[in-house]
Formats: structure tokens, C-alpha cells, sequence
């Protein structure tokens, strides 16, 4: 491949590698941040918005000795993997990495990208790797419209006009969208009709740079089994005048809005929801089909986006562990209890742990909604309550934040060595860092790693690896 490349680039030499060239470059790997990654003359060049396949003209924006980055100037030939985009501004907004690649390429991208993980950072030696799992959902378009939930920051045009969108890739400039493709299409008629609304109260609309102003965000959130649908305004602090007599007016005029919350952020962050919350009309919560159970889902719970993807991988890791209904299991990390719950009714005990109090009491409510009375809730952080486990229980799941687990958790299931341990995750370089230290010296071996797709269109991949004790 590297030979070709050569024939069918023009001849440059080293005084090419400056800030401002422009290199003939045949993408061959995309990366883990979804860029195209080409070589020139033994250097790296990282190249967004290209395909592997695509032969192109890169300007060079920034230079290392040995690896450089650059923006796509000009196609020369497009590869067979590169289509159109299906969303009118892919081009601007930062929500997606890769409408412009074909699904199918993008599957084998986010196996690479396990696997590169795994072997580099891990370790591991043919790590044994599961195809993704199919899409779940039977639409033909399955890839698109996934979304139960979305956030969108609000802002004004330059004539004054409410927006609500994604952020422009690389920078805080707003993309304003009256649909998204990606997101449940039975939220878009509720995006462009509320931020008129909006328009029309003249409610004051938050300045990030200036902390000044109200609205912050607009969330809504669908049950996908259910078709309840939850809308959430994030404001910088109370007082927005008619607030209760605009939202019963959405509440009749949108039959499966079930209901209106106001969320307070007062502080100056990135962080989308504050502490609290009030409910302006209807219920704090809409209603969630997940494995033949009921959960009630509230604005601010932790609840995956993808509800069929997260189904499928969740009956992915029962179908691994063949359950025989003896075992003794430790949910770190539960949540709301999304698995806490389906893995409780195929085993004799469950044990539950999680850091933040709101969502310990809606596991608990889940449990009680669905007559499940076998889990033990515990709230604390993993570090401090793992340890503090009387027994060695059969089976640990990990499902920590994109960030991974804190080394003295992995210390302590060495030190406990449950006989399995199932490693649920978003990020394959942090899976792969933590793996490879349970599996020190011999006392796991990784019996299987099964990817599934949670978020397609973009360059995240979730996936569960299975650790047998040797």
C-alpha cells in the first residue's frame, strides 16, 4: 500500500513539512477521534472529514517533526466508502464525525479502533473481538433517529432570533437546527415550534461569555417504548414570566408530553443540569420499557441514548454469563439500575453501588415498580464500598465513566478475585488500560469483547469485556 502511495504522489521534499503546504496524501486508517490518517514520506498526517480510500490534497495547519495536521483542500478521488451526508449541516455542526461515511465503514473503523486499543495500550496479543452487533431497531434507517434524548444550548441570531443547535466543530458558535436526524424524529416538531414559543414569552436567553441572562438549554427526552416525552429548560435562576401557562399550553398541544421542568444551573460551567429541579406541569418522570421492565426516567438520570443498542448488549452479556440463578452479583456503578435490575431476576442476590443519592433512590423505586426485591442498594463511591464487601461475590460489573475506574478498584477486585468480571465501557483506551491491569501476572485472562454501536454517525463505540479468573 505505502508503494502505491509513493507512485502516486508527486516527488517533495523535506522543505514541503512546513505550516501552509500542500501534500498529496491516500487516507489508510481513520483514528480514534475519526480523522483520516495519511503518510508522507514517512510522516503522519491526521486529516479530518476524509475516508479511508480518499486521495486528496491536505493543507498542512500545523507541524511536528514527525507528524503533522492538516485540512482537507481539495479531492482528487473519492473513496467508495465517502457519501453524502443525510443532515443539511454536517459540514458545520460538531454533533457528528462521520455522516459522510458509509455504516458499514464505520463499523470496521470502531472494531479497529478496539482492537488498536486493546493491543497498544493493553497488551493483549489477538484480543478476541466480537463483530458489532447488528443495529436492533427494525427501521430501514436504524443508524439515524436513534436518540432518546437531546440537549440543545440556546442562543440568539444576530438579528435577535432564538437558536437552539450544536456547537460548530472546534468552537462555541452555534449551529441553529429545527431538526436533527440522529435524534428520535418524534422530537423534531417540539424543537422548532418551542423555540419560537420562546421567541414569543421574550424570555432572556443566557450570554456564556457575560453570565448574564436566563434559558441556557432545551432538553427532551423520549421513551422509545413508551412514546412519553419529558421537556426540560435549564435557566441561570428563577423568573420566567407565564412559564406555567406556556407550558400547559405544550402540555395540550403535544398529547405525549407528559411533562414541563425547569432545571437551575446558576453556576458558570460547562455542565449542562444544576442540582435542582421543579416540575412547571405534568410529572417529573416519563415511563421506559428496557428488558420487559418499567423504569421511570427523570430530565437529569444517566440513562444510555440508545435504547435498543443498550437492550441488545445487555442481553449480549446475559447470553455470555449463562446465569444459573446461584450467583451473587456486584453492580458498580448502577445508576438508576438499568442492569442492576434484568441481572437481579437471573440470580440469587444482586448487590448495587452508586456515588449519587437521586439516582439510589430511583433504583430503588425501579426495583420496587417491577417487584424486585433481591438488591442491596448502597450509596457511596465504588473505591470506598467495594472494599468494604463482606463476601467475594461470583460475578463484578463495571460500568464506570468514560474516564474508567480509579486504580484502587482494580486493587481491590485483584485482592477480592471474583471468579468473573464484566468491564461495560465507551472509551476503548481507558477499557484497555484497566484491563490490562486486572489481567496482571496471569489472574484474568479476556475471554471475549463484544462491541456494540450506540452512536452511530459518530466516533464513539460502547463494548463489554468478559474476565475469566485463571
Amino acid at each position: 500500500m505505502q508503494q502505491n502511495e509513493t507512485q502516486m504522489q508527486p516527488q517533495q521534499d523535506a522543505t514541503d513539512w512546513r505550516q501552509g503546504s500542500l501534500l498529496e496524501l491516500t487516507i489508510t486508517d481513520l483514528n480514534h477521534q475519526g480523522e483520516g490518517v495519511g503518510r508522507w514520506n514517512g510522516r503522519v498526517v491526521f486529516v479530518p472529514e476524509t475516508v479511508v480510500g480518499d486521495r486528496l490534497q491536505a493543507r498542512l495547519l500545523r507541524v511536528k517533526p514527525n507528524i503533522g495536521y492538516g485540512k482537507l483542500h481539495e479531492l482528487l478521488e473519492a473513496s467508495p466508502h465517502r457519501i453524502r451526508p443525510r443532515c443539511i449541516v454536517a459540514d458545520k455542526c460538531g454533533g457528528c464525525q462521520w455522516q459522510h461515511l458509509d455504516y458499514g465503514a464505520q463499523q470496521i473503523a470502531k472494531f479497529n479502533q478496539i482492537v488498536q486499543a486493546l493491543e497498544r495500550i493493553g497488551g493483549f496479543q489477538t484480543p478476541p473481538v466480537a463483530p458489532l452487533l447488528p443495529l436492533a431497531s427494525a427501521e430501514p434507517d436504524a443508524d439515524l433517529h436513534y436518540r432518546n434524548k437531546s440537549t440543545y444550548p440556546l442562543g440568539r441570531s444576530v438579528i435577535g432570533l432564538v437558536q437552539a443547535g450544536y456547537y460548530r466543530k472546534g468552537s462555541h458558535q452555534l449551529v441553529n437546527l429545527n431538526q436533527c436526524p440522529i435524534q428520535d424524529a418524534r422530537l423534531d416538531p417540539l424543537l422548532a415550534e418551542i423555540k419560537q414559543d420562546i421567541q414569543e414569552q421574550k424570555w432572556s436567553i443566557y450570554n456564556e461569555e457575560k453570565h448574564r441572562g436566563k434559558l441556557r438549554h432545551l432538553s427532551l427526552r423520549i421513551g422509545r417504548r413508551t412514546g412519553e416525552i419529558l421537556l426540560t429548560l435549564v435557566t441561570a435562576n428563577t423568573g420566567l414570566p407565564n412559564l406555567t401557562e406556556q407550558a400547559e399550553a405544550w402540555m395540550q398541544r403535544y398529547p405525549n408530553l407528559v411533562g414541563v421542568l425547569l432545571n437551575y444551573n446558576r453556576d458558570r460551567t460547562n455542565t449542562i443540569f444544576g442540582p435542582d429541579s421543579d416540575v412547571v406541569a405534568g410529572r417529573w418522570y416519563l415511563r421506559e420499557i428496557f428488558a420487559d421492565l418499567e423504569f421511570q426516567i427523570q430530565p437529569t438520570t444517566f440513562f444510555q441514548v440508545n435504547t435498543e443498542q443498550a437492550e441488545a448488549l445487555m442481553y449480549a452479556v446475559l447470553e455470555e454469563l449463562k446465569l444459573t440463578g446461584n450467583e451473587v452479583v456486584v453492580d458498580a456503578y448502577c445508576g438508576v439500575g438499568t442492569l442492576t435490575l434484568p441481572l437481579a431476576q437471573r440470580v440469587q442476590r444482586a448487590i448495587a453501588l452508586e456515588v449519587q443519592p437521586e439516582a439510589v433512590e430511583q433504583a430503588q423505586q425501579n426495583a420496587a415498580l417491577n417487584n424486585i426485591t433481591n438488591v442491596t442498594f448502597h450509596t457511596g463511591t465504588v473505591e470506598t464500598l467495594l472494599p468494604e464487601l463482606t463476601e467475594r461475590p461470583d460475578i463484578v460489573l463495571l460500568d464506570p465513566p468514560r474516564k474508567g475506574c480509579d486504580r484502587s478498584v482494580l486493587e481491590t477486585l485483584r485482592t477480592q478475585q471474583p471468579e468473573r468480571i464484566v468491564y461495560m465501557s465507551c472509551n476503548p483506551s481507558t477499557l484497555a488500560r484497566d484491563l490490562k491491569i486486572l489481567c496482571e501476572d496471569g489472574l484474568y485472562q479476556l475471554t471475549r469483547v463484544q462491541p456494540a454501536d450506540f452512536f452511530p454517525q459518530t466516533t464513539h463505540v460502547e463494548c463489554a469485556a468478559f474476565l475469566q479468573r485463571r
